[in-house]
């Protein structure tokens, strides 16, 4: 019999132990993590103390979604005013979010400057959410002001997930789009992050991330929010297909090669009833043959 040894470990060490496996959790995950951790540790108090810090950098993250006063938000770190506050242009308010519980409460007016870069922020946001209503059958996005030293730049997020957790699998789509509004031209950059947990039977994580840039003209806000939409569009085409394609030669390669045990091909018939009574001399083997 084996003996049951019991390890103790330092607050310290229990702390460095919590904060790497929730900075680990896949997205959509964090709150079994935690439940997880709490079991494991029976450590509510310190789990949780953790989880409250943590939790935040997992949710801006991933914008995760918040459904507040009829509005779907997404929380990310260009909408952060701290203290577990975030704000939602579009509607001009502010809320406070319990990254533990998921709770949002205190909701107040948030005033914001309406300026040439605001109008086009709005404008943005329209053309935008009308695209990833059309294309994303679960899609988020908002589009946010930035301020870089002198310069005001314009970020737009996209955010589309999909939780199965009853068929053991969960993905998420996601990618922000930063931009000045500099006269004639300006360069758009486009970040895409694409994460797949599987846990049926095995522990599958894929990651897939990918930087793109291009030079758009700018005229007028009409003809800029068509071409950005236009870009975005074409950039998800992209990335779409080629991840398709990746999954068919990883079907067609990886798993009916690399990963199956490589046997000897005899090209002959296996003799299981002889086998049988090979291992088994002193089991009595059915008259009925067993099928090739």
């Amino acid at each position: 019999s084996l003996r049951s040894t019991e390890i103790h470990l330092c607050s310290s060490e229990k702390v460095s132990l919590i904060c790497r496996l929730l900075r680990q959790s896949p997205p959509g995950e964090f709150r079994q993590v935690v439940q997880d951790l709490c079991d494991l540790l029976q450590d509510d108090e310190l789990v949780k103390q953790e989880a409250a810090h943590t939790g935040a950098r997992h949710n801006k993250n991933n914008f995760t979604p918040v459904f507040v006063n009829g509005n779907t938000v997404l929380l990310t770190q260009y909408n952060d005013l701290g203290g577990n506050r975030f704000f939602y242009p579009q509607d001009k308010f502010s809320f406070e979010f319990d990254h533990l519980s998921g709770i949002t409460s205190k909701t107040h007016l948030h005033r914001v400057m309406l300026d040439e870069a605001e109008l086009w922020r709005g404008a943005l946001h329209k053309g935008l959410n009308a695209y990833v209503n059309c294309h994303f059958p679960a899609g988020n996005c908002c589009v946010f002001k930035k301020s870089l030293g002198k310069r005001q730049m314009l970020v737009a997020c996209i955010e589309a997930h999909l939780y199965q957790p009853s068929k053991h699998w969960n993905s998420l789509w996601k990618s922000d789009w930063t931009f000045a509004l500099t006269p004639v031209m300006t360069r758009v950059t486009g970040i895409f992050l694409l994460q797949l947990h599987y846990f049926r039977d095995a522990n599958l994580h894929v990651t897939v991330n990918k930087s793109v840039s291009e030079s758009l003209h700018v005229v007028d806000r009409n003809q800029f929010v068509t071409d950005f939409v236009k870009f975005v569009k074409a950039e998800d085409n992209k990335i779409h297909t080629a991840i398709m394609e990746n999954i068919q030669a990883l079907s067609e390669h990886t798993w009916r090669k690399n990963l199956r045990r490589r046997l000897p091909i005899t090209r002959t018939f296996m003799n299981w009833n002889e086998l049988l009574k090979n291992q088994h001399p002193k089991t009595s083997v059915s008259r009925k043959e067993v099928p090739p």
